[in-house]
C-alpha cells in the first residue's frame, strides 16, 4: 500500500518538476503568439482601409460612412470597428480603419513631434505612462504599430503609453519622446520588459550587432533603423532619448542589473538607414 501511495507522489513530483521546466517555454510561445496575432490583426485592418477613392472596399464592407465616428453612428460597425449588420451582428472577421482618421492620425502626430522639438529635457517618469495621443479618438486602441528586428526574430506591437498595462502585452512608446513617423529631428524611446514571467518582450535586444536593422511599421510606412550604438546608463540619465537636431533616431530601453542590487538601462540607439 504504502509502495502505491509513494509511487504516485513520485509521479506527482516529478509531473511538477516537469512542468515547471516546460513553463517558461510554453508561457513564451504562447505570448509571442498572442503577439503575431496582434500584428496580423493589426495588417489585416490597413489592409481594409476605407478610403473615399476606393468604394469597392466599402461596399464590400456594407459601410457608406467617412469615418470611425460616422460609421458607429449610422451602426455600420461595433465599438470595436468590426463592420455589423443591422441587427448588430458581425459580418466580418476583422475591423476595419478610415483613411479620413488616418490622416488626423498623421497630422496629429506630426504636430505632436513639432511640439517637443524644442522642450526637451528632464521628464518625470510618471508621464511616461500617459499615451502621447489618445487613439481612441481616431476610432482606434493604443496600438500604433510594431517593432521587428530579424536578426533576434522579435516581433512586437508597440502601444503608446508605458504603463503595465501596455508593457504586459509588447512593446510601449515613452510619452515625451517623438512618434515613430519617418521624419528628422526625432528619437522615438520604445521601451520594453527584460525577465518578464512568462513572455519574452526585450530579453534578447542585448544581442543585436552594430549595423543590425531594426525596423518600425505605423501605420503609413514602415521605417528602417540602423544599430549605431549601445550603452548602460542609470534610470536618471534621460539625455540619449533627446531629439538631436537634424538626425532621425530610435531608443530601445530595458532594464538591466546595477551590479549593486538595483537596475540600470541598456540602450540601443539606432538611426534611419
Amino acid at each position: 500500500m504504502w509502495r502505491k501511495i509513494l509511487t504516485v507522489v513520485a509521479i506527482i513530483i516529478l509531473l511538477t518538476g516537469i512542468g515547471f521546466l516546460l513553463f517558461p517555454t510554453v508561457s513564451n510561445f504562447i505570448g509571442q503568439q498572442r503577439a503575431n496575432n496582434v500584428i496580423e490583426e493589426y495588417s489585416e485592418t490597413l489592409d481594409h482601409v476605407i478610403k473615399e477613392d476606393d468604394p469597392e472596399t466599402a461596399k464590400e464592407l456594407g459601410i457608406t460612412a467617412k469615418s470611425f465616428e460616422e460609421a458607429l453612428e449610422k451602426g455600420e460597425i461595433d465599438e470595436e470597428g468590426y463592420p455589423v449588420n443591422s441587427e448588430g451582428v458581425r459580418t466580418y472577421s476583422y475591423t476595419v480603419s478610415f483613411e479620413y482618421d488616418l490622416d488626423r492620425l498623421y497630422s496629429d502626430s506630426k504636430e505632436y513631434n513639432a511640439s517637443i522639438f524644442h522642450h526637451q529635457g528632464t521628464v518625470d517618469t510618471i508621464n511616461y505612462e500617459k499615451a502621447a495621443l489618445d487613439m481612441s479618438r481616431y476610432g482606434l486602441n493604443n496600438l500604433y504599430g510594431y517593432l521587428s528586428a530579424p536578426s533576434i526574430d522579435l516581433y512586437l506591437p508597440v502601444y503608446l503609453g508605458a504603463n503595465d498595462s501596455m508593457m504586459s502585452y509588447g512593446a510601449a512608446h515613452l510619452s515625451g519622446t517623438s512618434l515613430p513617423i519617418d521624419e528628422k529631428n526625432t528619437n522615438v524611446a520604445i521601451a520594453g520588459h527584460t525577465g518578464y514571467i512568462g513572455r519574452i518582450f526585450f530579453d534578447n535586444i542585448k544581442r543585436l550587432d552594430l549595423g543590425d536593422t531594426v525596423s518600425f511599421t505605423n501605420y503609413w510606412e514602415t521605417i528602417d533603423y540602423e544599430v549605431i550604438d549601445f550603452k548602460t546608463v542609470a534610470p536618471n540619465e534621460t539625455g540619449d532619448i533627446y531629439i538631436k537636431d537634424g538626425r532621425q533616431l530610435m531608443t530601445l530601453i530595458t532594464c538591466t542589473p546595477d551590479g549593486h542590487g538595483g537596475f540600470g538601462r541598456y540602450l540601443v540607439i539606432c538611426e534611419k538607414k
